[in-house]
């Protein structure tokens, strides 16, 4: 803050800020009020999974071909939740279960099952059992495939098709070794009579992981895992007297072949993703067979790798558009009736992100649906129906995805490319009140995995409802960081604590340099954000004034290797190819791992700390806080802890989400604010 400011302009900016209200915590936490909201395959109907009168998320279909929008209820439950579903035709949907009102131990996300029903509720089909839950309505039940079977691919029906003509998905039997998928087996299964049937393919040549189908639902391309690595084949169908084949695309080490398709249309028609940009970013290309390689690149971000997907007609003849995410998410229509109807919503709607869904595009009864949302505004639907108005056209409102946010009330956020102190390009978010006009307290928010991306340009709780209390919020893509390149990734491995760390020192000295936070700044993360809130604390104490570390690794050799007497769900497979490699190993890097474990050097951490975890964690289990918060305890020290009873690597229930951001605010106004703010 600009110490020369007069009194009289002070008092006034005070008032201001004892008048005004904070946005309600649980405006930020509370369920959406729209979830999925998707076009019939002909555009005749609409479907929204949205809350229903008993609180539950069900679906509600709408026709759209009169003037009066009939709508239909197309499932309920009154013990289970359907955030998404998917149009298997004009006539049916296909959904899994879920359980927003419980905690993520109870929650049933690893075996959601399967059901499939019409869009007016009728024919209700329970396909696929659900682990350890029946969620079974009424006499409907008929016999159903076991837990291990997940829907692999819903064939595209083309636009005339209509009734039952589409029935037909395709599941996967999965096997197990251990707690691992050994193998995906891929079958037919009727979603109206529940009946399976064969899927008419050569035999594989080893245990399949992952299939890729044509929009017709011909299998074409598989990757296998096996001893440490991994192999893509292309299937091709028997034809002109060639009995059916497997062919070798490509082969690695595990984690290492980079190389994925991401369109198969028909024939020989494979487009894939593969590192091809300057520093290692992943690139789109046509696969070229007769090299058995890439060939030129269509789809280049440079400094993003490619994320996004391509969007093919539904016979799988040629792409239609290309929708990918830098900073922020936009589409590339190739089809000149799409690029039209794009380029219509965008002058509409400028400023923002505008998703169409768009049906019979560029005739006389178009059908656009759009969903726009940018990063102070979670979203909201429009529908677009060109017949309305005598063939003029008209705006339809759908819905708010959160009408409690107001987005005049929100934070702008930008993404900021910075040099590290060796050099290195880094991304950092940076999340700002509006109308902040001097340097504000900071807090320094580090995202979990640490192998993926932290996030895009859109609307995210967590930053907003900092950014809400005061707080600019600065958000590290530090090395290690998937979505900017295989240099940036690979940067980061076996820096747990070192180079990494010093990524998220440097985004907020950069931020203080440059005005935007002030010298007060805590460090906040969950999961490898806990970790490096933790080891933040040790390594920088000079940078901050308290660390709220979430489901923390705080042992990284407990992470490592596990435990016979610490149940968790961290695979064989990664344990000894992966986890060596990126963090460390545990014999050859003893010390570099001693030197940067929590818990080894819990008699450094001196600063205010809080403890936040799930009684069921299984990926970081409890123990890590318990030995963590023990020898603090030996030290000294006595972190704040809290535990969340039920809940697992993270927070689901509404209440208790709410109640973490209480606790959160609190912490953080008691060591940077609200004393210390402008």
């Amino acid at each position: 803050m600009n110490k020369q400011w007069a009194a009289a302009w002070m008092l006034p900016l005070m008032a201001s800020w004892a008048v005004a209200a904070p946005v309600p915590v649980e405006h930020f936490f509370k369920n959406p009020a729209l979830h999925e909201v998707l076009l019939s395959p002909s555009g005749k109907r609409m479907a929204m999974s949205v809350p229903a009168a008993n609180g539950r998320v069900g679906v509600f279909t709408i026709d759209l071909q009169g003037n009066d929008f009939p709508g239909s209820r197309a499932i309920v439950f009154s013990d289970g939740d359907v955030p998404r579903f998917q149009w298997v035709d004009d006539e049916r949907i296909v959904f899994s279960v879920t359980d927003l009102q419980a905690t993520l131990g109870k929650a049933y996300e690893q075996a959601p099952g399967l059901y499939a029903v019409r869009y007016d509720g009728k024919d209700l089909r329970y396909l696929v059992e659900i682990q350890g839950r029946p969620f079974v309505t009424g006499t409907d039940r008929i016999k159903s495939l076991p837990w291990n079977h997940m829907l692999l691919h819903v064939p595209a029906p083309s636009e005339d098709q209509s009734g039952s003509a589409g029935e037909e998905v395709i599941v996967g039997e999965m096997s197990f070794v251990g707690n691992e998928l050994n193998h995906l087996a891929p079958m037919w299964l009727n979603t109206r009579t529940a009946k399976t049937r064969p899927l008419s393919i050569a035999r594989v040549p080893c245990g399949v992981r992952r299939w890729w189908f044509s929009a017709q639902g011909e299998p074409r391309a598989a990757l296998c895992v096996n001893k440490g690595r991994e192999s893509l084949h292309w299937y091709r169908p028997a034809q002109e007297g060639k009995e059916a084949h497997w062919t070798l695309l490509a082969e690695g080490p595990l984690y290492q072949m980079g190389l994925r398709p991401q369109w198969v249309g028909q024939g020989d028609t494979l487009y894939v993703e593969h590192h091809g940009g300057a520093a290692g970013e992943s690139v789109v290309a046509p696969f070229d067979f007769s090299k058995n390689a890439p060939g030129a690149t269509l789809i280049n971000a440079p400094g993003f790798d490619f994320e996004g997907s391509l969007l093919g007609d539904r016979e799988g003849k040629a792409l239609l558009g290309v929708r990918l995410t830098t900073d922020a998410e936009q589409t590339i229509w190739f089809d000149a009736a799409r690029k039209a109807a794009q380029e219509k919503v965008d002058a509409a709607l400028p400023g923002r992100v505008n998703r169409i869904q768009c049906r019979r595009c560029g005739s006389e009864d178009a059908v656009i649906l759009v969903r726009s949302f940018s990063d102070r505004d979670p979203g909201q639907l429009f529908l677009w129906r060109q017949a309305d108005d005598g063939g003029k056209g008209r705006w339809h409102r759908v819905g708010k995805v959160r009408p409690e946010i107001q987005p005049e009330q929100m934070a702008g956020t930008d993404l900021q490319r910075i040099r590290t102190r060796d050099g290195r390009d880094l991304p950092v978010w940076i999340t700002r009140p509006a109308k902040a006009n001097q340097a504000l307290p900071a807090v320094v928010l580090v995202h979990g995995g640490p192998w993926v991306r932290g996030r895009r340009w859109d609307w995210q709780e967590f930053p907003q409802f900092l950014a809400s209390r005061g707080y600019v919020v600065i958000e590290p893509e530090f090395r290690g960081s998937d979505g900017y390149g295989q240099a940036h990734l690979r940067a980061g491995f076996k820096q747990w604590g070192q180079a990494m760390q010093d990524d998220v020192a440097d985004a907020l000295l950069w931020a203080q340099k440059e005005k935007l936070a002030s010298s007060e700044a805590c460090i906040v993360g969950a999961s490898y954000g806990g970790y490096s809130t933790l080891m933040g604390l040790i390594r920088h104490p000079e940078l901050y004034r308290c660390g709220s570390a979430w489901v923390a690794v705080t042992d990284p050799f407990l992470f490592l290797e596990g435990s016979w007497w610490v149940r968790d769900d961290i695979s064989r497979t990664g344990r000894r190819y992966g986890l060596p490699q990126m963090v460390g190993d545990v014999d050859k890097d003893r010390d570099m791992l001693l030197a940067n474990s929590p818990l080894a050097q819990a008699a450094r951490i001196k600063k205010p700390l809080q403890l936040i975890w799930g009684s069921d964690d299984q990926r970081v289990p409890i123990q890590h806080g318990k030995r963590l918060r023990e020898a603090m305890q030996t030290a000294g020290q006595e972190p704040e802890w809290i535990v969340f009873e039920g809940e697992a690597h993270g927070v689901r229930k509404t209440e208790n989400q709410v109640e973490l951001a209480k606790r959160l605010e609190a912490f953080l106004a008691k060591h940077l604010g609200p004393a210390s703010r402008p």
